[in-house]
């Protein structure tokens, strides 16, 4: 439980952060806002035609007595308008950055640097530095798509579908959520998305606590907008973390590349390192 809370805890210190920098916390509005237009766009109209949708993925009810076509479709339509909340929340952040990516960058390294310091990162031109972001972020959606993908069908069978499977979805959109935001910083230090993910997965309760309560806020499309400059805080704090800890297990096997020890002592939550 120790990492979970850290994760936690990470997610406060990079609000309480922006709040007392107000001014980045305003630099770090104008990307999210723009995302969200789009957001509500999608989303609005995913609300418009659910039930068109349902019935064209269902013919085979057409047939059914009533009540069973009605609550077939019911079924289908709450199903994919969540699986469409739970897609934005995760994708949210990632265009977010794509579309913020300057904005974002300039917060991390002035995080860093008030924790003391980071790397300047690698000298690359802009559109390169955006081209490897969407790729890593393709990278990872990818991934999140191999596993909601049969979450969505399992979310029809009864019982389980409604509470297991919800519960694993947010997790799974919390360590990838968590993946996404921790890019700015990581991607700083050069290293490869596989890596960020082994990273993570060597740390899966302190992904777990900084993405899955930022997935259930960010299901409020203002709350994701006012607290995404905090969130890239909070990861670039939680990404320092994550490079210790490769630091510490390379040192007992280098070029190695491997994440170190999942046990690893997390830095104390009042800010020190």
């Amino acid at each position: 439980m120790g990492d979970l809370g850290s994760g936690v805890r990470y997610l406060g210190r990079g609000q309480k952060w922006v709040l007392r920098n107000g001014r980045w916390f305003g630099f770090g509005l104008l990307p999210a806002l723009i995302t969200l237009v789009l957001y509500a766009a999608a989303l609005t109209a995913l609300a418009f035609w659910a039930d068109d949708l349902a019935a064209w993925a269902t013919p085979f009810a057409d047939d059914w007595e009533s009540p069973w076509p009605g609550l077939l479709r019911g079924t289908f339509t709450v199903v994919l308008f969540a699986g469409g909340l739970l897609l934005a929340a995760l994708t949210f952040t990632a265009v977010a950055l794509l579309v913020g990516d300057p904005f974002y960058e300039a917060l991390s390294e002035k995080v860093e640097e008030s924790e003391g310091g980071g790397p300047e990162g690698p000298d690359r031109p802009l559109w390169r530095e955006l081209w490897i972001s969407l790729r890593d972020s393709l990278h990872i959606l990818l991934r999140v798509a191999v596993l909601t993908v049969p979450l969505f069908v399992l979310g029809f069978v009864p019982v389980i579908g409604q509470t297991i499977v919800p519960a694993l979805g947010f997790a799974v959109s919390g360590f990838f959520l968590t993946a996404e935001l921790t890019s700015v910083a990581l991607q700083r230090r050069d290293i490869p998305v596989r890596e960020r993910l082994r990273l993570l997965r060597g740390r899966k309760a302190l992904a777990l606590g900084f993405g899955v309560p930022l997935v259930l806020a960010f299901l409020l499309p203002l709350v994701a907008v006012f607290l995404m400059p905090g969130a890239v805080a909070g990861a670039t704090l939680l990404a320092r973390d994550l490079v210790d800890d490769r630091a510490d297990g390379n040192a007992g096997a280098p070029g190695d590349g491997s994440a170190g020890p999942a046990t690893a002592t997390p830095p104390a939550a009042d800010g020190t390192d």
